[in-house]
């Protein structure tokens, strides 16, 4: 075929009527695009564990009998069966990692079944227990109300508390909205919903 210079295009042969195939097909962008925020929130989940993690250190070093002076003056206070629970949650996050590479159904069922049972419910625990100290601190008219609730460096232990599980809430909710969003996506479009 004969062109006429170096740039010539034929007319009608520009490529804009191939434009319908470039096109993503929109549960490939729903899937990658959910993929990676759900990568995120397990970064942030990562980061609260380490938190949490640096709260329970004194605990830990004590059952193993290592003492060390910086920590015991810190004076922490000591952890409640809620908080070694949700440490498990962390575990569920290879399975939600695994299951985003390989687009797999059942691990990401399991990934939201398990961050349910083990994010979920601590933390639920936990603000139902820490409610009355929180209650006290936040609506207190008389110092000697404040004398009832535990301090912690000065601060009220509830409402730290209450702030660390006010961001695990949010991880958990936006890790399950995007499980969500992805299971939706790599279930084919004949199945039925409820398998």
């Amino acid at each position: 075929m004969a062109t006429k210079g170096l740039y010539y295009t034929p007319l009608g042969t520009d490529g804009s009527e191939y434009a319908h195939r470039q096109r993503v097909a929109s549960h490939y962008q729903i899937s990658a695009l959910n993929k990676s925020r759900l990568k995120y929130c397990i970064f942030f989940h990562y980061l609260l564990f380490f938190a949490m993690l640096a709260k329970l250190s004194a605990d830990i070093l004590d059952k193993l009998d290592i003492f060390i002076l910086e920590i015991e003056e810190l004076d922490i206070p000591k952890p409640l069966w809620w908080e070694y629970i949700w440490c498990i949650s962390l575990l569920l996050s290879f399975l939600g990692l695994d299951a985003i590479k390989k687009n797999r159904v059942a691990p990401m069922r399991n990934y939201m079944m398990g961050l349910t049972i083990f994010g979920f419910l601590p933390l639920l625990y936990a603000v139902i227990y820490y409610f009355p100290d929180v209650w006290t601190y936040l609506t207190f008219e008389e110092e000697e109300e404040l004398e009832e609730i535990h301090l912690w460096q000065g601060y009220p232990y509830g409402m730290l508390c209450y702030a660390f599980i006010l961001l695990a809430i949010q991880v958990h909710l936006f890790s399950m909205y995007f499980a969500w969003n992805l299971l939706t996506a790599w279930k084919p479009k004949g199945t039925k919903k409820f398998e």
